[in-house]
C-alpha cells in the first residue's frame, strides 16, 4: 500500500511539474516544496533508514541541480524538482535516474534541433560547450540558456521522464 501511494503521489508530482513547465516554462517553487515534504514524510513512515536515504537523495541531488544551474544550463525550478525527486528516489535510485534524465534531455533538445532547423547548430555548440568545461574554461565558449540562438527545452519534462521510469526500474 505504501508503495502504491509513493508511486501515485511522485507520478502525479512529476505530471503537474512537467505540465506546468510546457506551459509556462517555470515549476512552481510550492509543487517542488509540497512534493519534498510529502515524500520525505511517507518515507519517515517507512522508517528512519528510508527517511534518511530520501533525505540524502534530495541533498546530492539539490547538489547537483545548483552545479547545473550555476552553469547556466538549468532553470531553478529545474534543479528543485531534481531536488524533490531525489527525496523521492532515495540515494540509491538516484544515479539511474540522473543518467534517465540526461537521455531524455538529450533526445527531447535533439527533437526540439530538428524541429527548428538547428540541430547543427545545436551540435557544434555542444562541442564548444564540452571543450569549455573539459578545459576548465581555458578554451571552448561557455554557453547558458540565454545565449543567443540556445536551444531551450522544458527540462521538468526530461527530470519528469527519467526520475519515474528510474522509479519504475
Amino acid at each position: 500500500m505504501e508503495t502504491q501511494l509513493l508511486t501515485l503521489t511522485f507520478g502525479a508530482l512529476l505530471v503537474i511539474a512537467a505540465w506546468t513547465d510546457v506551459r509556462s516554462r517555470r515549476i512552481p517553487n510550492a509543487l517542488v516544496v509540497a512534493g519534498l515534504w510529502v515524500a520525505l514524510v511517507l518515507r519517515g513512515f517507512a522508517g528512519g533508514a528510508a527517511l534518511i536515504e530520501g533525505a540524502a537523495g534530495a541533498l546530492v541531488a539539490l547538489t547537483i541541480g545548483v552545479a547545473v544551474y550555476a552553469t547556466g544550463a538549468l532553470g531553478a525550478g529545474d534543479a528543485k524538482l531534481l531536488c524533490t525527486a531525489g527525496a523521492f528516489l532515495g540515494l540509491y535510485r538516484l544515479p539511474e535516474a540522473l543518467v534517465l534524465i540526461a537521455l531524455a534531455g538529450g533526445a527531447l533538445a535533439l527533437l526540439e534541433a530538428l524541429r527548428r532547423g538547428r540541430l547543427l547548430s545545436l551540435l557544434r555548440d555542444g562541442l564548444w560547450l564540452t571543450l569549455y568545461i573539459c578545459t576548465a574554461g581555458r578554451h571552448g565558449v561557455r554557453r547558458t540558456l540565454s545565449s543567443p540562438g540556445a536551444v531551450a527545452i522544458p527540462y521538468g519534462v526530461a527530470i519528469s521522464l527519467g526520475s519515474f521510469g528510474a522509479w519504475l526500474i
